[in-house]
């Protein structure tokens, strides 16, 4: 009792001292808030979709890629919280902020037993001179999370990105019709075969990331994708 009363002083001054911020809207947080204050948690732009009716994000891949079901955290504008979260969790080196989102939403996931089928979990990879230029990618915290909730195996490594260059659907066409390598590559499709793999993004906006991906995971035999992300723009 002494030792808890001692260490919420100790927090309270620290506080005082260096006070926490919030992502949202860089208010004061206090003691119970994380990463967010309550105002902007309350406010935050939750999609509401799940992995069980259609929703706008299962659409963005009808005709391209077999996705057997999508969803999205958070919708995403250019001006808002989801793009203020996501921002810190990508260039200003606050990867907690992915762990925050991934907790919250793999909470919601296993609530909702959405996904209890799910065997893999993969984020989408950074190339490995943008990863070691960032020192970590921003996709991975978010998944791991998810991964943890749903009690499913958490692969980082077995979808590794070839080239370092941004993923837009024209250059994945001019890759493949100059017949050269994808820009994705599964290292080990042996793993994969005959699993269910829940494939994760930060943001989707044309869908040509995940549909790279998810392309070159589909060449395992009897591989099922689906697809979560952070957030989509509406």
């Amino acid at each position: 009792m002494y030792f808890s009363k001692l260490s919420n002083i100790i927090n309270d001054i620290n506080t005082v001292l260096l006070p926490r911020l919030c992502f949202g809207c860089n208010a004061q947080l206090y003691r119970g808030e994380q990463l967010l204050c309550t105002l902007c948690r309350n406010q935050i732009p939750l999609t509401e979709y799940n992995f069980i009716e259609e929703n706008a994000v299962d659409k963005i891949f009808y005709g391209r890629i077999d996705i057997k079901k999508a969803s999205a955290f958070l919708f995403y504008s250019d001006q808002g919280l989801a793009k203020n979260l996501i921002h810190y969790l990508k260039y200003k080196n606050q990867p907690q902020i992915g762990q925050f989102l991934g907790n919250w939403y793999g909470q919601v996931l296993k609530d909702r037993n959405a996904l209890n089928y799910i065997d893999i979990v993969i984020p989408v990879p950074l190339h490995k001179k943008r990863l070691k230029k960032r020192g970590y990618n921003q996709v991975s915290g978010f998944a791991q999370r998810i991964a943890d909730h749903l009690n499913a195996s958490y692969m980082e490594h077995i979808l590794i990105k070839t080239a370092n260059t941004r993923t837009q659907t024209k250059k994945n066409r001019l890759y493949r019709w100059r017949g050269m390598p994808d820009l994705y590559k599964v290292t080990h499709p042996e793993i994969l075969c005959n699993k269910n793999v829940l494939l994760i993004d930060d943001v989707i906006t044309t869908g040509a990331t995940i549909e790279a991906c998810a392309r070159a995971i589909k060449k395992v035999k009897d591989v099922s994708v689906s697809v979560a992300a952070m957030a989509v723009v509406p």
